[in-house]
């Protein structure tokens, strides 16, 4: 019997407690129907909320206590960038929108107070009892600063227009710390993740001195909106952040840490190393979800739950997200599992 969602749970688990239950996170999960058996099981209005609907019923009908909305639900945030051609890997170059001092006065920048923020006052008289909605942005500030750029017109800038890079920066980070201090008000939100890839597989994707003095500042700006409210908030990072992490629990004062690759770092060495200073959440390969059978990703994830057992401050899921190549009983093993 599925048991009825607390989001105090999940809360318990970002002070690094140790839950009644261990909670699930996912930061993603993709083709919601693929969970149920016909579309029609869906209980839809044919309005502009089915698409943030169907999330909420199949994050609740999979036991999770929270369902994640991203910026892009509600026209909330985002930042527009030239059109690209959708692929299955795409160059960070592929989306670049301003190059120069001319084409950053000319961009058309977003307002986060236009976003459409009753949706949540409308989609709360649905949320099931004891879910929170989890709130996270269209990227982050790195990775907006990017897109907008393109990699290469980035790494340029810091050497030969550091004024202009600071300016851009400054206009993603500002916009995304509105979008958050906004939404930190909004009762039935109960947490945030703030999703911003730093890292390859092997270092930081910028230095970290670079980091310091262009991301990092929005981010501890960001965590202190959303502390000021008494909520906490995930990091969700991709790549190798050895070299910051020190920054991210310390500094930036984040409670949670997401996104875990074995190549990297596995999950169960992350929570040996940081599980004293800072919740773990998720960490199941991605690679390891999709290429295992069920029977391997169940006795890991079991591994892993006994590791945490005792000090809590761990909550289960995927390394990453939930990418539709996932076989589904890859996945509904690593969830059972706490069974």
């Amino acid at each position: 019997m599925k048991q009825k969602p607390d989001f105090e749970n999940l809360l318990a688990v970002f002070a690094r407690e140790k839950p009644k239950r261990v909670p699930l996170f996912e930061f993603m999960i993709d083709n919601p129907p693929r969970f149920f058996n016909k579309d029609n099981e869906f209980k839809l209005k044919n309005d502009s909320y089915d698409e943030p609907r169907r999330y909420m019923q199949m994050y609740h009908k999979l036991g999770y206590d929270f369902v994640s909305v991203p910026s892009r639900e509600g026209n909330l945030l985002s930042f527009p960038t030239q059109e690209y051609e959708e692929q299955e890997t795409r160059s960070l170059n592929s989306k670049s929108t301003i190059f120069d001092e001319k084409s950053f006065e000319e961009y058309e920048w977003p307002d986060a107070d236009n976003g459409n923020y009753g949706m949540f006052d409308d989609m709360e008289k649905e949320l099931p009892d004891g879910m929170k909605f989890i709130v996270y942005s269209n990227d982050g500030v790195l990775e907006n600063t990017t897109n907008l750029l393109g990699f290469d017109t980035l790494c340029m800038m810091i050497f030969e227009n550091p004024v202009l890079l600071k300016k851009i920066v400054d206009s993603v980070g500002s916009r995304l710390l509105r979008y958050y201090e906004i939404t930190a008000s909004i009762n039935s939100v109960g947490a945030f993740v703030c999703n911003d890839d730093w890292g390859f597989s092997n270092q930081t994707m910028f230095s970290p001195d670079t980091l310091r003095e262009y991301i990092f500042p929005w981010h501890k700006k960001i965590v202190e909106t959303v502390h000021k409210k008494n909520k906490p908030i995930v990091l969700h990072s991709c790549g190798n952040l050895d070299a910051v992490m020190d920054d991210v629990i310390d500094n930036l004062g984040y409670d949670a840490k997401h996104s875990y690759e074995d190549k990297i770092i596995p999950v169960e060495k992350a929570y040996e190393k940081w599980g004293d200073r800072i919740a773990i959440f998720g960490g199941m390969d991605v690679n390891f979800l999709s290429t295992s059978t069920p029977d391997e990703i169940s006795k890991r994830a079991k591994v892993l739950l006994e590791l945490t057992k005792e000090k809590g401050g761990y909550a289960l899921g995927a390394g990453n997200s939930i990418p539709t190549y996932i076989p589904l009983e890859n996945y509904y093993a690593m969830i059972n599992a706490r069974k």
